[in-house]
């Protein structure tokens, strides 16, 4: 069997976002491992508008969804924004369906309670995608493991759950991958 592509998905196009900091150093925990391929997927690389302000035509939109096509499952990284998912992550889930459909995902989530309320937001979506989301979910929280609420420094305890995460939407990745044939 080969390995699992695993895009590791920054939920966030703002100014001033920390995403990019939370995807690399779960890339770079992932890149101890030799279970799997895992790149970061950043939706503001590919231009998405607003759903509903376009025809669909823009080239971002087909590029993101061959993207999520190649990969067969994700970590969404995910960042708490009154009590929900960020707005841009929301429209990109949007502009894809059957690409997201018999894959698996994992979450970790950061904000003023570990961002588990994004998280619970983004598992409904997840139920209806066809998405199977694992259990374990790392929790980051804005005041123990930032710096002044913008420089990413993890708490040593969250290694052990990336650990859990991985292996879960590894072999999720992997049983489900009969459904997509």
């Amino acid at each position: 069997m080969t390995n699992p592509r695993i895009g590791i998905v920054l939920g966030s196009t703002r100014e001033g976002r920390v995403s990019p900091q939370v995807g690399e150093w779960v890339k770079s925990l992932a890149d101890k491992r030799n279970d799997a391929t895992y790149e970061i997927v950043d939706i503001a690389d590919y231009d998405l508008p607003f759903l509903g302000t376009t025809d669909g035509q823009e080239p971002g939109i087909a590029k993101w969804n061959e993207k999520l096509s190649e990969l067969d499952g994700f970590i969404f990284i995910v960042q708490e924004y009154n009590h929900g998912m960020a707005a841009s992550l929301k429209n990109a889930i949007d502009f894809a369906r059957e690409a997201w459909h018999n894959k698996a995902a994992g979450i970790v989530s950061y904000g003023s309670t570990g961002g588990a309320r994004a998280a619970e937001h983004l598992r409904g979506i997840c139920g209806e995608l066809k998405i199977a989301d694992v259990r374990t979910h790392v929790t980051l929280s804005l005041f123990l493991d930032f710096e002044e609420f913008s420089k990413f420094k993890p708490q040593d305890l969250h290694h052990d759950n990336m650990n859990v995460l991985f292996d879960e939407v590894k072999d999720w990745s992997n049983a489900l991958k009969h459904l997509r044939s």
